[in-house]
């Protein structure tokens, strides 16, 4: 679910400033991004604006977090939000919101006396909920539309009434105006607000192939100031609703990811350097990989969740990005394009030799017996290695959520992005709206009314689809980046993507079965018949029969599990080395108590 989160971490990114209500309107098939037709002047800022988190606010950043305790960092934002009341009272008055600027001025005097001059927020303890407004959003009420998108250098994403509404803000910011020394509590408590986010801020740039496009996207669509109608439709999928859990992933210590050490490993297939990130334990611990889902990175948060809760039960670990990712297929693919399970499963065996000899090289002592973990397509190659090359090193492999053919799994993701079609044509766009401006609001700390289900299944499966698409979107424009094969009609540039997105938008997984990988391998002697084949766990059963090694962990209402493979997995592993969970969807279980003993217990015996 890499695309899914990307969102919402764009949603965290962009939220230095406040986009208000006005989007782009939503086409048949799904939302529109924002215009963008300064696209190649903002992609160059956005490289500077890059340049600067990652080179100077992360690493700092990190210092500063390291240094200056939680309780500190907190009163300084509080300090901070407080002294700007009258920017915010004046903007509540001005758009007409005279409840919310009632609340405003009682949480100021409540915070100011009690609070001790703002340095605490006992008007929160106190029922007095914060409200936030800005000139921005009141130029927006106004009726000034948010378009074009841009991004400023060091501010970021923006739209004309919200960069004319930052300077407003300021000129209404008492901290503008104190006199020297005090001049400093202004850039102090702006550092204060981005050193918070930067940790997020820069697993988000480093996993996305392209987070420019993921951020226009959530400033399209992060609407905090819509309230968005929470009545279903429709009834609820239980399959899909589970699944988005995977969504409020998290890591339990922030600062778990830039804990890391990231290793650059040469790949002797293809002579490129291979990043992969490792946790290592101070003593010796046995050593587990995780290998991620359909184009994930290896800091995308579900790979993150699995290490984090494997290192806090001493496990040294590593994970790698996926096959699909363009990190993986830029380094370590042999071929132009992933697709050919024969063939990846090689590279992806070839990678993993290689990265366990080059830590075997650097830590061999303090390595211990080592786990192959696998998320979705994760345990589906790790299934294929089991069953085809033989086990290269692993003392235990496990495969979680594996999908049993990938042309089923392909056939139901394409379904789920048409979902949408069973909107009304005249209600498809707003509903489109409405349930973005959902998922913005959740990811705010908003919740739906008491005992109501956030989305529908029409909802929920178009969620889902939509982040399987984006993968593909960001696969192909990186497989045609590299080695054009004439199939698009639109030019390729790296600065000016979106109406070449828009074109890859419009094919399935079945289309990129169809045109791209059947041809391309069928070019190198490879027949259709072949190639479906390797699609297919169903074709190795005896051997994986007969591996004691290999462990599965499935949900009972995986989507991605055709009718007929849970009693193949069942009469394949039987009890011992299969555990089907009641529920969950396909991954939703990741930081559940009971997929997380079901993993302890499948590695029992590794310490």
């Amino acid at each position: 679910m890499r695309q899914f989160l990307a969102f919402l971490s764009a949603v965290l990114l962009a939220s230095c400033a406040t986009p208000g209500p006005d989007h782009a309107a939503a086409s048949a098939k799904g939302p529109v991004p924002i215009a963008d037709p300064l696209e190649p002047a903002n992609r160059i800022v956005w490289e500077l604006n890059q340049g600067l988190l990652l080179g100077v606010l992360e690493p700092t950043g990190r210092v500063y977090r390291g240094v200056v305790p939680e309780p500190v960092r907190t009163s300084i934002r509080n300090f901070s939000r407080n002294l700007a009341y009258p920017g915010r009272v004046a903007n509540l008055a001005l758009q007409n919101r005279w409840d919310e600027a009632g609340t405003e001025s009682r949480r100021f005097l409540t915070n100011t006396s009690a609070g001790v001059g703002g340095l605490f927020d006992p008007a929160s303890k106190w029922g007095m909920a914060p409200e936030d407004a800005d000139f921005g959003q009141t130029f927006r009420k106004w009726g000034w539309k948010p378009e074009p998108f841009l991004m400023l250098p060091m501010f970021g994403p923006s739209d004309p009434p919200s960069a004319l509404g930052m300077a407003a803000d300021s000129a209404a910011d008492p901290k503008s105006y104190l006199p020297d020394p005090y001049w400093i509590a202004s850039p102090i408590s702006t550092y204060n607000r981005l050193a918070g986010t930067t940790a997020t801020q820069a697993r988000f740039v480093r996993s996305e192939p392209d987070p420019y496009a993921g951020i226009k996207l959530a400033w399209t669509y992060a609407a905090k100031d819509r309230d968005p109608d929470w009545t279903l439709r429709g009834a609820p999928d239980a399959a899909t609703l589970e699944t988005l859990q995977v969504a409020m992933l998290r890591m339990e210590n922030q600062e778990f990811a830039g804990n890391a050490r990231t290793l650059h490993v040469r790949m002797p297939h293809t002579g490129e350097k291979l990043p992969v990130n490792l946790w290592l334990q101070k003593g010796g611990a046995p050593l587990a990989y995780v290998v991620p889902g359909l184009g994930s990175h290896r800091l995308s948060m579900t790979p993150l969740a699995v290490a984090e809760f494997l290192y806090q039960k001493g496990y040294s670990v590593v994970t790698t990005s996926s096959l699909f990712h363009p990190e993986f297929m830029e380094r370590a693919l042999s071929s132009e394009l992933p697709g050919y399970a024969a063939n990846d499963r090689a590279d992806l065996r070839s990678a993993l030799v290689a990265v366990d000899a080059e830590l075997s090289r650097k830590f061999g002592s303090r390595l211990g017996r080592r786990a192959y973990i696998g998320l979705s397509m994760g345990g589906f190659m790790g299934m294929q290695l089991a069953a085809t090359d033989g086990n290269p090193f692993f003392d235990r492999m496990i495969a979680v959520n594996p999908p049993i053919n990938l042309r089923h799994g392909i056939a139901v993701i394409d379904s789920f992005n048409e979902a949408i079609n069973e909107w009304p044509d005249a209600e498809r766009g707003e509903r489109i709206e409405n349930t973005a401006a959902k998922i913005s609001a959740l990811q705010s700390g908003a919740a739906p009314p008491p005992g109501t289900l956030p989305f529908d299944s029409v909802e929920t499966r178009y969620l889902i689809g939509y982040n399987f698409r984006l993968i593909l979107r960001d696969a192909v424009f990186n497989i045609e980046s590299r080695n054009n094969h004439g199939i698009l009609n639109t030019p390729l540039s790296k600065w000016n993507r979106e109406p070449v997105y828009q074109e890859i938008m419009g094919l399935s997984y079945r289309d990129y079965l169809e045109r791209f990988a059947l041809p391309h391998y069928a070019a190198k002697g490879i027949g259709r018949d072949a190639f479906l084949g390797s699609a297919s766990l169903k074709t190795l059963r005896g051997t994986l029969s007969r591996d004691q090694k290999l462990r599965v962990i499935t949900n009972a209402n995986d989507f991605l599990l055709a009718p007929g493979d849970l009693a193949w997995l069942r009469s394949t592993f039987g009890t011992s080395r299969l555990t089907v969970l009641p529920s969950g969807g396909h991954l939703g279980t990741l930081q559940s108590a009971r997929f997380r003993d079901a993993l302890l217990e499948a590695l029992d015996g590794m310490r």
